[in-house]
């Protein structure tokens, strides 16, 4: 059966699928040898090339791969950055066919999980604000929280971009001058808790990303790390009922590298 282009080849980790549209309307997608256009549909049998080079779609039904890295602070989430600042892509193991696609951003100075996969509809699905996947985060003040700026955080803090609000706050404690909470929000706006704490004009010292939707942070998986996630946690977030595997789900697999090299003895190399 046709599936549109943009989609095709999104599966296979080309790009999003918004990029794939604007790659196609600046000309550098081609079907059968003649420019590609928005919402054309194609088969297995066509030829596709992505900037003059042949792709090969796959139409089957797959597991994408899905996987957790601790992002340390001091790493942009980017390919790209004219300051040459350490890349969270550095370090992450090479696939054989397509890229990896970070689900979501974490800020320079913020670290904690972040998601990376192979399936742009995945990554799609899972940054959608039609899903309103949660994403919970350890916050770090100077100070504590009243019950109304709790309530306030709760109910709906005004930022520029429109009202925020966190579906809920919890109290963790501390020690000193500063306090610890959880919060989730069910959306990824850029800088969205450090600003809201910000209104209240408060001091956010350090901030953790703990869980992305089903996924938490496993306590083994250490800063600058990887790992594959299980294949059962990898079908609730991509919608695919996975079949049972004998004596029980398959595993991801162990983290594998490090910026300092262990356990996988690959060092990541940092630009400065």
């Amino acid at each position: 059966m046709p599936e549109r282009l943009n989609k095709a080849l999104s599966a296979i980790g080309v790009a999003s699928r918004r990029e794939i549209e604007e790659m196609i309307i600046a000309g550098r997608i081609s079907v059968n040898e003649m420019p590609a256009g928005i919402g054309q549909k194609v088969t297995p049998a066509d030829r596709i090339r992505v900037n003059g080079k042949l792709v090969q779609l796959r139409f089957e039904t797959k597991v994408p791969r899905v996987l957790l890295y601790h992002k340390p602070e001091g790493e942009i989430v980017s390919r790209d950055d004219p300051e040459g600042r350490p890349s969270v892509f550095e370090g992450l193991p090479k696939l054989r066919h397509g890229r990896w696609i970070a689900v979501g951003r974490l800020d320079f100075n913020t670290s904690g999980l972040l998601l990376f996969t192979d399936d742009g509809g995945l990554a799609n699905r899972l940054m959608h604000p039609r899903y309103e996947m949660e994403r919970e985060y350890a916050v770090r003040i100077l100070g504590s929280l009243t019950d109304a700026q709790v309530a306030l955080l709760k109910s709906g803090v005004e930022l520029s971009d429109g009202t925020a609000r966190f579906m809920s706050v919890e109290d963790r404690g501390g020690e000193g001058a500063n306090h610890w909470y959880h919060v989730i929000l069910a959306e990824g706006r850029n800088r969205e808790v450090r600003r809201m704490f910000e209104a209240l004009e408060l001091t956010v010292s350090r901030l953790m990303r703990v869980r992305y939707g089903p996924v938490a942070l496993p306590s083994r998986l250490k800063r600058g790390m990887w790992e594959d996630l299980d294949e059962v946690l990898i079908g609730q977030l991509a919608g695919i009922e996975m079949p049972a595997a004998a004596g029980g789900a398959k595993p991801g697999k162990s983290a594998r590298r490090s910026r300092q090299g262990k356990p996988g003895g690959n060092s990541r190399k940092s630009k400065r």
